[in-house]
């Protein structure tokens, strides 16, 4: 099987670095484009109330509150910006040609909609690994992005390393 369009889901999580190395090499190893994609949730851009002060909340509370909450978002949208633009740095001097984006979305629609939007053939992404009640309750992107994506899905375990030499045997396995 071979793929032209590979879409790798960053985050800052440490999973995230091992994500973007079997991105970067399935890119290589298929001649294939590489989109850098992250989602920022959804609760970051949330506003105050819009009738603050019929709840009781004083404007200034909510003004201070509205103003602390921008500069977090945009605080980490910085780092999301720094972060892409750092891997984008290493795979386009490895002679990959490298776009990047990011949409404020919950993260599995927001990859499904990327990957359709820019025709990838291949979703890269990690697993937290919860399971049970954790990922009933919280959910799981990776599970969300398997059952909904309309291309071939790379699910990237944590704490279990992917060699090249493995690559046919993980694919074969995990590819939904």
């Amino acid at each position: 099987m071979s793929f032209r369009r590979i879409l790798a889901a960053i985050d800052q999580s440490p999973l995230s670095q091992t994500v973007f190395e079997q991105a970067l090499d399935l890119a290589k190893d298929n001649q294939a484009q590489l989109l850098l994609f992250h989602c920022l949730t959804a609760d970051l851009v949330t506003t105050a109330p819009p009738f603050a002060g019929e709840l009781g909340l004083s404007p200034q509370l909510v003004s201070q509150a509205y103003q602390s909450h921008y500069l977090r978002f945009d605080e980490q949208l910085r780092q999301v910006q720094l972060l892409l633009h750092q891997y984008y740095q290493t795979a386009t001097q490895q002679g990959i040609g490298t776009e990047c984006d990011y949409r404020t979305i919950e993260p599995g629609q927001g990859l499904c909609q990327a990957a359709q939007r820019w025709n990838a053939d291949l979703i890269v992404l990690g697993r937290r690994g919860r399971k049970g009640l954790s990922e009933a309750l919280l959910g799981s992107v990776s599970n969300y992005v398997m059952h909904h994506a309309n291309c071939a899905v790379l699910v990237i375990q944590p704490n279990q390393p992917v060699l090249a030499a493995d690559q046919g045997a993980v694919l074969g396995r995990v590819i939904h």
